[in-house]
């Protein structure tokens, strides 16, 4: 037997019931994007490593990223994320733009990563950003946005949390320990492990980047001390918001949320599911440096990110995926009796689709019971014969086909028929 040439490792195949999941969620996406004014936009796939180098870290760049030289020698890489591109695109329009900009968009990326469960090398993901806001109420717009989109796919919040932090909050915490200005990328980082790792391994391994005992039981300190929140004034206006704008049973502070990102200067946040099961919904938070670092001048924003995979294994574990997504895009199926009656099925075909009416004609002649099935199977809900004897008569015999009830009705009544079935 011929051996099958498979996919590439940590990319994935959309098959019609896959594509019609990520079509599905692309729609809820963009209708709460859209119900909180924001616009769609998009980057490029490739971009110059330079551009990441700046300011996304050297985990990302150095083990992440698919970097090859483009034939001028230049290296580039395929995008594994959005913000350094949205921040370029600012700088180079940055006068010409209207602010606040609230932009969105969703499409693919590529870490050089394991693949495992709910993370490959390809992905599509969610991007969303308010820009030219440095206020609490703009970092609680999104985490609220991010509310109301579970709320829409069907969570709970007895299913999920929101879990915000501020890195603000964070540098003055380090400062009471003695953590210095030149170590806290590296303790960021630590923060953000921590529950990657087994407690003994993890205070081992912050040991030997450089802690002292005290500055580890001090930073174990902070990170168990969930009313921490209250010390800052930015987090205090941050809660009172997202009381008011009704989502707070969804939000909770939590002090290990972190963020591994460079860039991020305030409030941080990440979605887990409350079991635990898998990895980070979402994450995203405040970057007041970025478009400046990227040759822009000095502009504050806040937004994050959700990839497609864990959150539709999530949607698939508690069966909040609707039912009638994956069913056909056309609701009718056109039979072809014989070879004489094609051109009559074809010019019906077309009849219904200038009605705005989703249509499909079968492609040969075959028995009618198989052109049914294939109706039947995906998810047609009427069959149509045109034979020769209706063409005589002038006629159509429609089929429910999940009933197998038919009737028959003069071709010129067929249209407004079939409307009040599938439109009902």
């Amino acid at each position: 037997m011929k051996e099958t040439i498979q996919s590439l490792k940590g990319t994935r195949d959309y098959y019609p019931d896959d594509m019609a999941i990520r079509t599905w969620m692309y729609r809820t996406i963009r209708n709460v994007s859209e119900l909180f004014g924001y616009q769609e936009y998009d980057g490029p796939f490739l971009e110059p490593i330079e551009l990441y180098a700046a300011k996304s870290g050297e985990e990302l760049v150095k083990e992440q990223s698919f970097i090859f030289p483009d034939r001028g020698g230049d290296l580039i890489t395929l995008r594994p994320e959005l913000t350094p591109s949205l921040a370029r695109m600012i700088a180079q329009r940055q006068k010409q733009l209207v602010y606040p900009l609230r932009w969105w968009s969703f499409g693919p990326f590529w870490r050089y990563e394991r693949p495992q469960k709910g993370r490959s090398r390809e992905f599509f993901q969610w991007n969303i950003d308010l820009i030219g806001v440095s206020t609490a109420a703009g970092d609680a717009e999104l985490v609220s946005l991010a509310a109301n989109f579970f709320m829409k796919v069907g969570f709970e919040p007895n299913l999920l949390k929101i879990l915000v932090n501020n890195r603000r909050l964070m540098d003055s915490e380090f400062d009471t320990i003695g953590i210095s200005i030149e170590s806290r990328p590296t303790v960021l980082r630590l923060v953000d492990r921590q529950k990657k790792m087994p407690s003994s391994d993890w205070e081992a391994y912050a040991l030997e980047t450089g802690l002292s005992r005290y500055q580890l039981d001090g930073l174990k300190g902070i990170l168990s001390n969930v009313e921490l929140w209250k010390k800052s004034d930015e987090m205090k206006k941050f809660f009172e918001i997202i009381e008011s704008s009704g989502v707070g049973n969804w939000v909770q502070y939590s002090p290990s949320i972190i963020r591994g990102l460079d860039y991020y200067t305030g409030t941080v946040f990440e979605a887990w599911d409350n079991e635990g099961e898998f990895r980070s919904i979402l994450g995203g938070g405040r970057y007041d440096n970025l478009v400046g670092d990227v040759g822009g001048e000095k502009l504050p924003g806040v937004g994050f990110a959700m990839g497609d995979q864990v959150i539709t294994l999530l949607l698939k574990k508690f069966n909040l995926i609707p039912n009638n997504i994956g069913n056909a895009l056309a609701k009718v199926l056109i039979t072809v009796f014989d070879e004489e009656s094609m051109l009559a099925s074809n010019k019906l075909s077309s009849k219904l689709r200038e009605a705005g009416i989703p249509t499909a004609c079968y492609p040969e002649v075959t028995k009618l019971s198989k052109q049914f099935k294939y109706g039947d199977r995906l998810g047609m809900l009427i069959g149509v014969v045109i034979g020769p004897e209706e063409i005589e008569k002038g006629m159509v015999t429609i089929k429910i086909l999940q009933t197998g009830e038919q009737e028959s009705l003069k071709q010129e009544e067929v249209i407004n028929r079939i409307k009040k079935i599938i439109f009902r």
